[in-house]
């Protein structure tokens, strides 16, 4: 019998709430079928996306008139009710619903106050062998589990940019769980990014992906790697910065959207003036640690064991745990 994970009873048992049902972007007044398709086309494919647009992006897009944009944007924001205000209490409740999906090692899922979030950037970045595409993989099995195993009873989608993904893991990881492999890989629907448009294109994909399949789970392992081969040098530093925080917030717009947690891994540098102390940092500055809400470092230790401290959180103390790489995946 598979081992089961030591901290089922930790995760939620609420249902995860269905994403609201969209309204096409055909039914605002004075969107026709060719403005409607021309604003898919620019990325603009639900409301959330068109009412926190500028009228200058939007009439560039559509080929319409600023004012023609603004009617349409201000009744986007109007259906989407942004700009509304919510007290505390309201707010309490609706995280209540979030959803967390385990990580298998207890001690790590108490460091992220109960496991990987939704509606939340989760970020693990480390050095080369510490076990973030691991944490990935895991992560994506944990999420087709039942709510009361510490899972989702969702699917996943896997961007991978690296070509990482290993098919084989996660058979062992899924059999480490008690979960079928080949329904297990049939539910983490994997793209391959070549560089760093493609990457933001494949969010849009996955947007589409999600209408249709219970979609709980967005993994882009890594997230720097093509911005970082691709803008090299101070003069390239801006507009890097710039697709990256568009990357990021689309990414959070996906988990907003769907309940879904967002995982992302992340590359670090090493700092030549750092003399005492660990050196490396991770790549991406401060684009990255604002958009990501819970940031986790990893390092390896006495093999199997790696350290996850938690760098920056918005609710939790800083804190470190002690996890195990084996043949079934991640462990206490």
């Amino acid at each position: 019998m598979p081992t089961k994970s030591p901290n089922r009873a930790a995760s939620a048992a609420e249902p995860v709430p269905e994403p609201k049902p969209e309204i096409p972007l055909e039914d605002l007044p004075g969107v026709g079928a060719t403005i409607a398709e021309k604003l898919r086309e620019a990325g603009y494919t639900d409301l959330m996306e068109l009412a926190v647009a500028s009228p200058g992006d939007v009439a560039e897009a559509a080929e319409i008139g600023p004012a023609s944009a603004q009617k349409i944007i201000g009744e986007a924001r109007r259906r989407a009710d942004v700009g509304q205000f919510e007290s505390g209490t309201t707010l309490l409740a609706r995280r209540k619903k979030l959803g967390r999906i385990t990580t298998n090692a207890k001690s790590l899922d108490e460091l992220l106050g109960g496991g990987v979030e939704t509606q939340a950037i989760t970020e693990f970045s480390g050095e080369f062998g510490s076990g973030k595409t691991q944490l990935a993989h895991q992560i994506a099995v944990d999420a087709q589990l039942p709510v009361d195993q510490g899972g989702l009873a969702g699917e996943a989608v896997y961007v991978d940019t690296e070509s990482t993904f290993r098919p084989e893991r996660i058979v062992d990881m899924a059999k480490g769980v008690g979960l079928d492999p080949e329904a297990t890989l049939a539910k983490i629907h994997v793209a391959r990014a070549y560089n760093s448009n493609h990457q933001m294109l494949l969010i849009q994909k996955a947007q589409e992906l999600a209408r249709e399949r219970p979609i709980r789970l967005l993994v882009v392992d890594s997230l720097t790697a093509h911005f970082r081969a691709e803008y090299l040098g101070r003069g390239e530093l801006a507009p890097r910065q710039q697709l990256l925080n568009k990357h990021l917030h689309e990414l959070l717009r996906f988990g907003d959207a769907y309940n879904a947690a967002i995982v992302v891994t992340n590359q670090v540098s090493s700092r030549p003036d750092i003399l005492f102390g660990d050196p490396t940092r991770p790549i991406g500055g401060n684009i990255v640690a604002h958009a990501a809400t819970y940031r986790v470092y990893l390092r390896k230790s006495k093999p199997p064991r790696r350290i996850a401290r938690l760098i920056d959180s918005p609710n939790l103390p800083e804190g470190e745990a002690v996890f195990s790489l084996t043949t079934e995946g991640i462990r206490e």
